[in-house]
């Protein structure tokens, strides 16, 4: 899950939670909203904590790439 997919679930459930005032026959919309705000601060945490750190680590060597021209 990326930040952003995080920051929309947390978003969308504090909408449901806190401010739709409909009711859906059978379905806790507050508990819905409660339930993807959980979600995405979980996520949010593991992007963080867990999967960033992997995605903008280096080898700490730097590399220079050189292309020779082609010429006819």
């Amino acid at each position: 899950m990326y930040l952003g997919t995080a920051m929309t679930l947390i978003a969308v459930g504090a909408i449901l939670a806190f401010a739709v005032s409909w009711e859906a026959p059978g379905i806790s919309l507050d508990v819905v909203g409660i339930i993807l705000m959980v979600v995405g601060i979980i996520g949010a945490i593991l992007e963080l904590a867990v999967w960033r750190p992997r995605r903008t680590s280096t080898t700490g060597t730097s590399r220079e790439v050189v292309r020779e021209r082609d010429t006819f």
